[in-house]
């Protein structure tokens, strides 16, 4: 019997030493937070180890998955079959996109809506904690924002406070908001315009990083996603060009034109663009041409910004004798702009939850990696970021249609760890670091946050009352409106063709690496 004793503590003090708050009430710093039996019970729940490995694996099933966006298919159904078998209510196919799911639980008010993505990125491909750069097909997309932690992280917290609404007959609903083509800022304008976050009262964003943190105010860059098509006439480059208007030069005078313009643009402003059509031989000339451009500012510059390169486009048509055939505004979102007072909320959570404990050889993986990129070799991070304001002078940056939802609904984004610091966003490393242990261990603290944040806004609708009163006042001096045109129709077929390309060569590599 004594031996057994002993062999049962063994076993949850090492369950504790990997997820801290498994056995104990959770603290922050040196004094104890209150933590309600609800809060305790979905992060005591968490902490099963059969819990951590579930997860943990779905995030590397949709990591060895790499799927871009709007080509997301067996990402978004495994998260959407774990959250369906656990009995959420799953709407598929939301808002036109196919790969896009709301999954419901509970019922009646409050309702909050945790935020998920699980997109990929182009050329990123890598194996994991491998800490130098060896692709697992050379040229297939990666992992290299960290989404497929995140879309997993928002199921393990709802399913988590599913078990405190079961327990404890909770009033309210809690939802999972899949979204897809993050990485292109597709998702959630379309989810707004189709009224998806109506009767939602706070929602809850995550995003993998190297730290555990939150934050509130504005932030990132306005930006429209937009393709310039030109048609021109062909003709034999050398026999006849006299007969032909190049469509391909129509692309480039733009190109120029609108580097040109940079000069002339406030400092906040970020521009660039690829070239995703220009012919098929160079005796050809080409009468078809495309150029796709990401232009961003703030609110307040984005629009006319936006005018000032279509202006752009017009000209170089002129000047070559082509037509701009057509505009085609993919998406266009808004700047972020984080609530304060939910944000205040969340960061309770962070410093009751903490960050995970790293094992040595995480520390040596990290290490690894920091050496190769030439940063500081200092393992993985140890402490949780304090609470941040907006920055005094803002100047440009990044975009998230994350920053879509904040406003039509009050909304803040945890930063969860996993990463390591020093690894590059949208890189190899990055996509090296998403996976495995400490991944698992990064997904796991952020679920604990973001459960026990949800909890908090079921119990307290005080909380919930002034996050409306701030969010109203912002929105009274800076009423919404989308900057989407009113046609506008999410791009199905994006990244199509790009992903096939490369699919069936990932899914034998998947297959021989589980031999």
């Amino acid at each position: 019997m004594r031996e057994r004793i002993m062999r049962a503590v063994v076993v949850v003090l090492a369950l504790a030493l990997l997820i801290p708050g498994a056995v104990t009430r959770a603290t922050g710093g040196a004094e104890e937070a209150a933590v309600s039996p609800e809060k305790q019970l979905v992060m005591d729940w968490l902490s099963r180890s059969e819990v951590v490995e579930k997860f943990g694996r779905i995030s590397d099933s949709i990591w060895t998955f790499a799927e871009l966006g709007m080509q997301e298919f067996k990402s978004s159904k495994l998260l959407a079959d774990t959250l369906e078998e656990a009995g959420f209510t799953v709407e598929r196919g939301a808002a036109g996109m196919p790969t896009c799911f709301v999954a419901s639980y509970g019922s009646g008010k409050p309702v909050i809506g945790i935020l998920g993505e699980y997109d990929a990125l182009p050329m990123l491909s890598q194996k994991g904690r491998v800490p130098t750069q060896d692709p697992v097909v050379e040229g297939a997309p990666g992992h290299g924002c960290g989404h497929n932690l995140m879309g997993t992280a928002a199921a393990a917290a709802a399913i988590a406070v599913k078990q405190a609404i079961d327990r404890y007959k909770l009033p309210g609903t809690i939802k999972v908001f899949g979204s897809p083509a993050e990485e292109t800022l597709i998702s959630r304008p379309y989810m707004v315009k189709a009224g998806l976050f109506e009767g939602v009262d706070a929602v809850i964003d995550n995003h993998s990083s190297s730290t555990l943190a939150t934050g509130y105010g504005r932030g990132g860059n306005a930006m429209y996603s937009v393709i310039f098509s030109f048609k021109g006439t062909t003709a034999h480059g050398a026999g006849a060009p006299w007969a032909a208007r190049s469509a391909l030069d129509a692309v480039e005078l733009m190109n120029i034109a609108a580097n040109f313009l940079r000069e002339h643009l406030f400092y906040t402003y970020r521009m660039h663009y690829v070239i995703i059509g220009g012919g098929e031989a160079p005796n050809v000339v080409p009468d078809r041409a495309s150029v796709w451009y990401y232009i961003r500012n703030s609110d307040e510059r984005v629009e006319d910004m936006y005018e000032r390169v279509v202006n752009c486009a017009k000209g170089a048509a002129l000047a070559t004798g082509t037509e701009l055939s057509e505009v085609h505004i993919l998406s266009a979102i808004h700047q972020r702009n984080a609530n304060q007072r939910l944000a205040e909320l969340m960061f309770k959570n962070v410093e009751i939850v903490g960050m995970p404990e790293w094992t040595e050889e995480e520390h040596a993986f990290a290490k690894a990696l920091q050496k190769d990129l030439g940063r500081t070799e200092r393992g993985m991070p140890l402490k949780h970021r304090p609470l941040r304001g907006p920055s005094p002078v803002f100047t440009g940056g990044g975009s998230s249609d994350v920053g879509e939802v904040t406003r039509v609904v009050p909304t803040t984004t945890l930063l969860f760890p996993g990463q390591v610091p020093g690894n590059i966003g949208h890189h190899w490393s990055c996509v090296a670091a998403n996976y495995g242990s400490a991944a698992w261990k990064g997904l796991n603290a952020g679920a604990k946050v973001m459960a026990a944040t949800a909890i908090d806004l079921f119990q307290k609708p005080e909380e919930l009352e002034a996050m409306w009163e701030e969010f109203k006042a912002f929105e009274e001096e800076h009423p919404y409106k989308s900057f989407l045109p009113e046609d506008a129709k999410p791009p199905l077929d994006l990244n199509q063709e790009l992903m096939e390309r490369f699919r069936a060569r990932m899914e034998r590599a998947e297959k021989e690496s589980i031999k």
